[in-house]
């Protein structure tokens, strides 16, 4: 079963890291700017490698463009 997850997302990082929330949220720091979907690419990588899914199971549900972003991974 899918499952859905909010992610706070902080482009032009030092490093790329991805960090838990005590809400059940994420925040992901990518060293990706936030140009031509880098950073949403970015962030798919980094939740298919925390969650252990290949990166075509993690798709972008809404937020494409904000930093507040809905991920959904299968």
């Amino acid at each position: 079963m899918p499952r859905r997850i909010s992610v706070k997302v902080v482009p032009r990082a030092a490093r790329n890291e991805l960090q838990a929330l005590p809400d059940g949220s994420y925040c992901a720091r990518v060293v990706a700017p936030p140009a031509d979907g880098e950073a949403n690419r970015a962030v798919i990588r980094l939740l298919a490698e925390h969650f252990k899914v290949a990166p075509s199971r993690v798709r972008l549900i809404s937020g494409a463009t904000h930093r507040q972003k809905v991920f959904e991974i299968e």
